[in-house]
């Protein structure tokens, strides 16, 4: 069960029956699938401390600059916690996949203007906004690798709206 897990997130589905010098040389030079679910684990709960690290300093006075700060902190170590499962290649070739590029761009394109908005602008509103929108965009691009999860959340607002 877990090498078939492995296969599939490193994006090898077929059983290697015969592997060459440089399948040998990669496997031989990569992290161990624990050592990869440690990492993944460990960045993981990483980015979530510093989201809620962020909530706080939001709710202790600090500010909303600096919640907007640790907020996308947070989710840019969580989204890059999945290399450690799939590597930094196929992680990236599953991002920008057809049916999911557009959200990727969406999620990248409020993480950059969150940043932006907190530390150069230096607009607490502005940053709420890309705060915002970060969520809606990371949400919907964490559906588009649950099967017809999208599907489901549009017609559940079509029908709440309708």
């Amino acid at each position: 069960m877990m090498d078939k897990l492995k296969r599939v997130l490193s994006g090898n589905d077929t059983p290697d029956e015969e592997s060459g010098i440089m399948s040998q040389l990669n496997e031989a030079s990569t992290l161990s699938w624990s050592t990869r679910i440690k990492a993944f684990l460990a960045c993981f709960i990483i980015g979530i401390l510093l989201t809620f690290l962020g909530s706080f300093a939001l709710f202790f006075g600090k500010g909303l600059k600096i919640f907007a700060v640790f907020y996308t902190l947070g989710n840019i170590i969580s989204l890059l916690s999945t290399c450690f499962l799939m590597g930094p290649c196929n992680q990236l070739q599953k991002m920008f996949h057809s049916s999911r590029a557009i959200a990727t761009c969406l999620v990248l394109g409020s993480i950059v203007m969150t940043l932006l908005s907190a530390l150069v602008f230096k607009n607490a509103g502005l940053a709420l906004l890309f705060i915002i929108m970060q969520s809606l965009a990371m949400t919907w691009y964490s559906l588009s690798y649950i099967p017809y999860a999208r599907d489901a959340v549009k017609k559940t607002v079509s029908s709440c709206i309708a």
